[in-house]
């Protein structure tokens, strides 16, 4: 059996920068979404190809024998000793968890300057999202983020590990919003030992990424906020009212400056993503009532002991993220009184959408034509937009409609889909 699951939809775009030795390749994503497992595959994939080993170096600065590396100085003398025997051809460079060394960015820039080494570095999502890459690195480098596991890639990972998939897609479903989309959690069969493995995921992105920042003065606090934030996931989020809720529970009222400072910590360590509100009338952003979605929604399963699940935020959320995964670029929308859950646009492309999000369409409770209640809701704010871009309302539903040309999609068959439906 392989040793790492390919990821294509990731693959396919680091590959066309592959031998780009003027942009560096940097990995984002939450740790243990599977950054490194993809490092090695172009590593594998260039030997396959017949690129000599002598032209490649894998340094895992976590791991022996490099775990002990924390200098710029160290690090040139390993790369540069490597190297010295390679007198041809492309130098493909892999640092993964590059932060380990202090001021990485001088080094990582000097290489590139060289123009035969094609960089490519994962790392702490807390040090490679600072200002400092975007100035050191002059610009230089390629982001790509890397998300947990989407649902066609946890079935494909389950069947990867030998696991048993069930024909019943909506119970798999149920399962992939429980357990969360962390490639290794599904190596585990006893719920007990995947819930623990997701509980240490938690533990190191809060003690790695989150503990040493110099900017939490309040741990208390920053934690209400955390909790605060992942239990409203995919809820409108008002830095006042956050304020006023932290207020009575702490007899002080924090500053709006302190809680914006820690969602973006939240951000930066890749525990929530940040949706802002668009007013499709006005034509412009509404800042202070954003919405935050869960990069993994077992940041909130594994540490609630209710595992009912709100299908409300909860397809909200997947929906998010598999958009996000298209790259596409998303905003909450509002027209009038009225919200559109999600308009959707990409960069050097006409693809943009409105997409309305719910369990069913049929709640039972219906208007004096017969109509549902929820099918309204959903339709209406889509049927006040006079342009021609794609709508849809996307669903649990099996029976699907059209209204008003409008389709009905279900999300279960969107997220399995190979191609996009505009």
């Amino acid at each position: 059996m392989a040793k790492y699951y390919r990821r294509e939809i990731y693959l396919s775009r680091i590959n066309k920068f592959r031998d780009d030795c003027d942009l560096i390749k940097v990995l984002t994503g939450v740790r243990r979404c599977g950054k490194s497992s993809i490092l090695h595959i172009i590593e594998q994939d260039l030997i396959r190809q017949g690129i000599s080993e002598k032209n490649i170096l894998f340094i895992d600065l976590n791991k022996r024998p490099y775990k002990s590396i924390y200098t710029t100085k160290q690090l040139e003398e390993i790369i540069d000793s490597y190297f010295k025997r390679t007198n041809k051809g492309i130098k493909y460079l892999f640092i993964d968890e590059v932060q380990n060394v202090n001021e990485f960015e001088k080094t990582i820039e000097a290489y590139r300057l060289e123009e035969n080494y094609s960089i490519f570095i994962t790392g702490s999502n807390s040090y490679l999202l600072s200002g400092d890459l975007t100035t050191k690195l002059t610009g230089r480098y390629i982001e790509f983020n890397i998300n947990t596991l989407s649902f066609d890639e946890y079935l494909a990972m389950k069947k990867f590990f030998k696991k048993d998939v069930s024909v019943n897609l909506d119970d798999e479903f149920n399962n992939y919003i429980l357990e969360g989309g962390f490639p290794l959690a599904v190596k585990y069969d006893d719920p007990v030992q995947k819930k623990e493995y997701l509980l240490s995921i938690v533990d190191e992105i809060y003690k790695k990424d989150i503990k040493k920042n110099n900017k939490i003065r309040d741990k208390s606090l920053f934690n209400q906020v955390k909790t605060y934030i992942i239990n409203n996931f995919g809820a409108t989020t008002s830095v006042n009212n956050l304020c006023d809720y932290l207020e009575k529970i702490n007899k002080h009222r924090p500053s709006k400056h302190t809680i914006y400072s820690y969602l973006d910590i939240l951000v930066n360590a890749k525990i929530v993503n940040r949706c802002s509100r668009f007013d499709l009338k006005s034509k412009k952003s509404l800042a202070g009532h954003e919405k935050y979605y869960l990069t993994d929604l077992s940041f909130y399963f594994s540490s609630n002991v209710d595992n009912r699940i709100n299908y409300g935020p909860v397809l909200e959320n997947i929906v998010y993220n598999y958009f996000k995964l298209h790259d596409f670029s998303i905003s909450v929308g509002r027209i009038g009184k009225l919200e559109i859950d999600f308009i959707l646009s990409k960069s050097f492309s006409n693809s943009y959408a409105y997409i309305q999000v719910c369990k069913t369409l049929d709640n039972g409770i219906y208007d004096k034509n017969g109509i549902s209640e929820v099918e309204n809701r959903e339709y209406v704010p889509l049927e006040q937009i006079k342009d021609n871009y794609f709508k849809a309302v996307l669903s649990l539903d099996k029976l699907l409609q059209n209204r008003s040309g409008i389709p009905n999609l279900n999300i279960i068959k969107l997220l399995l889909e190979t191609k996009l439906p505009f």
